[in-house]
C-alpha cells in the first residue's frame, strides 16, 4: 500500500520486528525502491498514486451502507446477551428451571472478512432460531451456546471490517459509532425482552434477531471491502494451523466447563462435598493451571498472547473490565427477577422498573467519554466509577419487597452512573497505552475478559442466589417443600403461595436477590484496586501523526 519511498521508510521500522525487515528488505524492497526512485526523478508526478489508493477505500453510500449493517450486528450481539433478562422468570416459570439460570448467560459468553463475518453472523442467527423454537430449558441453553459460537467473532470482525474500508485517520469515530450503539444494546435488553414477553412471548427475545439480520446481511453483500493482505500461497488449513492455537483451545474450553458445571450442580443435583463436585472443580483448576503455562510456552501465537497480557496497563484494564461487567450482567439478570418476584411486577414493568440505571448508565458514559477527551486522564473516571458502583450496589442489597419507588429508583441512578462512569475507561487505557500493531490484540483479549467475567460471575451469583433463597425458604416456610417454590419459577411466585405465606416467598426472594448484589459489591471493590494499574497517562499527549502512520 505504499506509494512513496520516504512513507515506506518512516513506518516500516514502527511496526516491523528485525527479522520481517530483513525478510523485506532481501525480497521486494530492492525492486521496488529502484522503480520508485527512477520514476521520483523522472516524473514529478508520480505522487498521483495516492488518489488512486484512497479510491480503494469504501466511501459514500456503500460506506453507509457497511457502518448501518455493522452496527446493526453489534447492538443484535449485546442485545441478545441482555434482552433474556427480564424473560427469565417467566420462562423458569415454563420449563420449571429456576437452576438453570446460570447456563442461559453461561452457554452465550462461552461459546476471508466478509465471509468469515457473514459465516458467524449465521451461526449466531441459527442459535437464535433455536432458543426460539425450544420446547425445554435444556433445547435453550444448546440455542444459546451455539448463539455465543456465533457472536464470538461479530463485534472483532465488524471491527476488522472497518479496518479494512477506511483509511486510519477515519476509524476511530467510525469504531465509536459501532460500539457505542452496540453499549445500547446490552442496557435496553431488559427493556425490549420485558415488552415481548408480556404482550407477545418471550420467543420473540429471539426471533426478533432473525428479519433485523438478514437485512444486515444484505447490506454487507452490497459492498465490496478491499482485501489490503499482501497475497499468500497458504491454505486457509495452513493458516489454522500456523495460528490457531488449538491446544490453548481444547485446554481452556473444558477447563470453564467443568468449573461452570460445578457451580451449577452444587448444592443442587450433588452436595458440594461430594466425589463429582470435587473431581470438576479439581480437573478444570488444574487444566486451567495448565493452559496459562501453554499460553506462556506459545507466547504470540497463543490464544492469550501473555507477551500482551504482561503489560500491566493491559492486564489491569482486563480485570477492571471484567469486573465491571460482571456487575453489569449480574444486575441485568437479578434485578428484574427481584422485581417480578419480590415486588410481584410484570415482565414489561420490571423492564420500565430498570430504565433509572439505564438512562444513567448512557448519560454518564457519554459525558465521562467526552471529559477524558477534554481533561486527557482516564484512570480518576475508573475509580469513581467503582466506587460509585460499590455503594450503589450496597443500597441494593438492602431492599425488600416493600422498598419504596424513590429508593430503589435513586439506589439504581447510583450503580448506573458509576458504571457508565467505567464503561470505557478500560477501552481508552488499552488503546493508549498499546501500539498501534497490537492493538487489535489487545482489544480482542479485553473482550474475552468482559464475556468470561459474564459467563463466571452470573453462574456464581446463581448458586448464591438459588441456595440463599432454599435457606429463607425453610427457615421462613418450614411447612412448604421448597422445591415446589422453586421450580414453579420466578415469575409465577402468586401461583404457588396462599395468602398466609406468600410474605415468606416474597421476603425469600428479596434475599436471593440481596445476596448477589452483594457480589456485585465485591467485584466493584476488586474492580477498584486493579483499576489503579491502569496509569495515569495524558491520551491527548499521544502523537496523532504516529498512529496514522501505523
Amino acid at each position: 500500500m505504499t506509494t512513496t519511498v520516504p512513507k515506506e521508510d518512516n513506518v516500516e521500522p514502527q511496526i516491523l520486528s528485525g527479522d520481517d525487515e530483513k525478510a523485506i528488505s532481501s525480497s521486494n524492497t530492492p525492486t521496488l525502491h529502484e522503480a520508485t526512485q527512477e520514476e521520483i526523478q523522472t516524473k514529478p508526478e508520480v505522487e498521483l498514486p495516492t488518489e488512486e489508493e484512497e479510491t480503494q477505500w469504501v466511501t459514500g453510500w456503500k460506506l453507509m451502507s457497511l457502518m448501518i449493517s455493522l452496527t446493526l450486528a453489534a447492538f443484535l450481539m449485546l442485545l441478545d446477551m441482555s434482552i433474556i433478562a427480564t424473560a427469565i422468570p417467566r420462562i423458569t416459570s415454563d420449563f420449571h428451571s429456576l437452576h438453570d439460570i446460570g447456563w442461559y448467560a453461561s452457554a452465550y459468553n462461552l461459546a476471508r472478512q466478509i465471509w468469515t463475518f457473514l459465516s458467524l453472523f449465521f451461526v449466531f442467527e441459527l442459535g437464535n432460531l433455536i432458543c426460539g423454537v425450544a420446547q425445554s430449558s435444556t433445547m435453550l441453553i444448546v440455542g444459546r451456546a451455539i448463539s455465543g459460537i456465533g457472536s464470538s467473532g461479530i463485534q472483532n470482525g465488524a471491527l476488522t471490517i472497518v479496518a479494512s474500508a477506511v483509511p486510519i485517520h477515519k476509524r476511530p469515530s467510525l469504531v465509536g459509532i459501532i460500539m457505542g450503539f452496540a453499549q445500547l444494546g446490552i442496557v435496553t435488553g431488559p427493556l425490549v425482552g420485558g415488552a415481548f414477553t408480556q404482550y407477545t412471548t418471550w420467543r420473540w427475545c429471539f426471533y426478533i434477531n432473525l428479519p433485523i439480520g438478514a437485512v444486515c446481511a444484505v447490506l454487507i453483500l452490497l459492498v465490496q471491502v478491499p482485501n489490503h493482505r499482501a497475497p499468500t500461497d497458504e491454505t486457509i488449513t495452513q493458516l489454522l494451523k500456523a495460528k490457531f492455537d488449538f491446544t490453548g483451545l481444547a485446554m481452556f474450553s473444558p477447563s470453564v466447563v467443568m468449573i461452570l458445571l460445578a457451580l451449577q450442580w452444587g448444592g443442587v443435583e450433588y452436595a458440594w462435598n461430594s466425589a463429582t463436585i470435587i473431581g470438576l472443580f479439581c480437573g478444570g483448576g488444574v487444566l486451567f493451571v495448565i493452559f496459562i503455562f501453554w499460553e506462556h510456552h506459545v507466547g504470540t501465537d497463543a490464544m492469550i498472547p501473555m507477551p500482551i497480557v504482561r503489560t500491566r496497563q493491559v492486564w489491569t484494564s482486563m480485570l477492571t473490565q471484567l469486573f465491571l461487567f460482571a456487575t453489569v450482567m449480574v444486575a441485568s439478570f437479578y434485578l428484574p427477577i427481584y422485581f417480578q418476584s419480590a415486588k410481584d411486577a410484570s415482565p414489561f414493568t420490571s423492564g420500565v422498573n430498570l430504565l433509572p440505571s439505564i438512562l444513567m448508565l448512557i448519560v454518564a458514559a457519554v459525558t465521562s467519554g467526552a471529559l477524558v477527551q477534554k481533561l486527557g486522564y482516564y484512570l480518576p473516571f475508573a475509580t469513581a466509577s467503582a466506587a460509585f458502583s460499590a455503594i450503589g450496589f450496597g443500597l441494593l442489597s438492602t431492599m425488600g419487597p416493600y422498598t419504596s419507588t424513590a429508593k430503589w429508583a435513586g439506589y439504581q441512578i447510583l450503580i448506573g452512573f458509576g458504571r457508565g462512569l467505567g464503561l470505557q475507561m478500560p477501552i481508552i487505557a488499552v488503546q493508549a497505552n498499546t501500539k498501534p500493531e497490537v492493538t487489535p490484540i489487545a482489544m480482542s483479549i479485553l473482550t474475552f475478559s468482559q464475556t468470561f467475567g459474564g459467563a463466571i460471575f452470573v453462574c456464581a451469583a446463581n448458586v448464591i442466589f438459588t441456595h440463599e433463597l432454599r435457606q429463607e425458604l425453610v427457615a421462613r416456610l418450614p411447612n412448604i417443600d421448597p422445591d415446589i417454590v422453586i421450580n414453579a419459577g420466578a415469575g409465577a411466585v402468586s401461583e404457588v403461595a396462599d395468602e398466609a405465606s406468600l410474605p415468606g416467598v416474597l421476603w425469600s426472594y428479596s434475599e436471593g436477590t440481596r445476596a448477589t448484589f452483594l457480589l456485585c459489591v465485591a467485584s466493584a471493590c476488586v474492580m477498584f484496586f486493579t483499576s489503579f494499574g491502569m496509569g495515569w497517562k495524558d491520551i491527548r499527549k499521544k502523537p496523532v501523526a504516529k498512529v496514522g502512520e501505523a
